[in-house]
C-alpha cells in the first residue's frame, strides 16, 4: 500500500496512481484529525469523496504517530493527551475516539488503537503495553460494532473520480498484535486479539529501531499464529527484497513510505540495484533508468534528464522518481502474485 498520510500520496496525482495499478492507499487519522479535521472530511463526504479516489483506503489509528510524540502526550488507561505537532494544541485519541474518526473519515480499512512499543524496552515495560493494546482493543470492537452505520457513504453521479468506494458499506477493522521483540508476549497478544475477533489482523511495533534481522525473527514467530482465512498486515515495511521474503513467510499486506521518501532523496530502485540519481556519472547517460521497466518514466525519460531535473531542484523530479518507485514496488508485488498463482515460491 502506497502511503498517503494526509489524503494524499506526495507528488503523485490519483489518476497517475490508477495507472499504476495501487489497489489501496493508506492515510493517517491523526495527521486527518490535525488538519483539515476529521469533521471537515465528514462534511465533503467522507475521505473517498475528499480526495476522489475510488478504490479502498485503509487508515493508520494514528497510534503511531502519537508513539513519536514521546515529548508531548501522556498516557492513561482512557486514551492518549498529546499536542499539537502543528501547533501545540491540547489534542485526545483514544480507543472510542479514533474508531469514530476513522468509521467518519469513511475508510474501508480501519485499525484498532494501540501503543506502539518502543525499542528498546525492557520486558515489563512490553507487557504493560501489550495489555494494555489488548484492553483498548477490545473498546475498539465494541465502538466499532455500535456505530459502524455511521460511515458517510454518499449516493453521488459516477461521473469519473467522483464516485464513492468500490467496497462502500463494507467497512472492516483490524486488530493489532503487539508485545515488543518477545516471542511469548507476541503469543499471548496473538491470542487475546483474535479472542476479540477482527476482520484482519496486523502486526505491529516494528520497524522502531531493533535490528532488521530481529524484526525478521518477530514476523517468523508471529505468523503462524494469526488465521490464514483472515487477512495478515505487516505495518511499516520495507525493502523491496524484504517484502518479497515477507509474504513468503505469509503476510498479505505492507506499506511503506520508502518508495515515495526515497523518491525524493533521489534514491531509485531498479532491477539493476538501487540508484543514487543525483550522482555524476548519470549526467551524460542517456539510457533509460531502468531498462527492465515497463513504466512511463523509463520509458520517455533518460537518468540523465532524471539527474538534471533532481540537480536543479525542479519539482517535476518528486514526481518521476515517485512514480517510477511506486511502479517497481508495485511490480514486486504483482511478480509475488504471480508466483503465488503459479504455485511457485515468491521468492525470486
Amino acid at each position: 500500500m502506497p502511503v498517503g498520510t494526509l489524503a494524499t500520496v506526495k507528488s503523485v496525482p490519483q489518476d497517475v496512481l490508477e495507472e499504476l495499478g495501487v489497489e489501496i492507499l493508506l492515510s493517517n487519522t491523526y495527521h486527518l484529525y490535525l488538519r483539515p479535521g476529521v469533521e471537515q472530511v465528514r462534511q465533503l463526504g467522507g475521505l473517498h469523496q475528499f480526495m476522489s479516489w475510488p478504490r479502498p483506503i485503509l487508515t493508520d489509528s494514528g497510534g503511531f504517530q502519537v508513539f513519536s510524540l514521546s515529548d508531548l502526550r501522556k498516557i492513561s488507561e482512557d486514551g492518549v493527551e498529546f499536542r499539537s505537532h502543528l501547533d501545540g494544541a491540547s489534542c485526545f485519541l483514544g480507543p472510542e475516539s479514533a474508531t469514530a474518526a476513522q468509521i467518519a473519515l469513511g475508510a474501508d480499512i480501519i485499525m484498532a488503537f494501540d501503543e506502539c512499543t518502543e525499542y528498546p524496552a525492557e520486558r515489563e515495560r512490553a507487557r504493560e503495553s501489550m495489555e494494555l493494546s489488548a484492553r483498548w482493543a477490545g473498546r475498539c470492537r465494541a465502538y466499532f460494532e455500535a456505530h459502524k452505520h455511521e460511515a458517510p457513504w454518499v449516493e453521488v453521479p459516477s461521473a469519473e473520480c467522483r464516485v464513492p468506494s468500490e467496497t462502500a458499506g463494507l467497512q472492516s477493522l483490524f486488530g493489532i498484535v503487539q508485545g515488543g521483540v518477545f516471542p511469548d508476549l507476541r503469543k499471548e497478544s496473538a491470542e487475546r486479539t483474535i479472542e476479540i475477533g477482527f476482520d484482519g489482523y496486523a502486526i505491529g511495533g516494528l520497524s522502531v529501531g531493533e535490528p532488521r534481522e530481529m524484526t525478521r525473527e518477530v514476523v517468523a514467530a508471529t505468523v503462524p499464529l494469526l488465521p490464514e482465512d483472515k487477512p495478515r498486515y505487516l505495518m511499516g515495511v520495507g525493502t523491496p527484497e524484504e517484502i518479497v521474503q515477507y509474504a513468503q513467510m505469509g503476510i498479505d499486506m505492507m506499506d511503506c513510505v520508502l518508495p515515495t521518501r526515497a523518491a525524493r532523496h533521489g534514491l531509485l530502485f531498479t532491477s539493476e540495484g538501487r540508484i543514487t540519481i543525483k550522482n555524476a556519472r548519470y549526467a551524460a547517460d542517456d539510457g533509460p533508468l531502468d531498462p527492465r521497466c515497463g513504466c512511463k518514466v523509463c520509458a520517455r525519460y533518460s537518468r540523465a534528464y532524471l539527474r538534471h531535473l533532481y540537480a536543479t531542484n525542479e519539482s517535476l523530479a518528486g514526481v518521476l522518481n515517485t512514480a517510477h518507485n511506486l511502479a517497481y514496488y508495485l511490480g514486486v508485488m504483482r511478480g509475488v502474485r504471480e508466483r503465488i498463482e503459479q504455485g511457485a515460491s515468491v521468492a525470486r
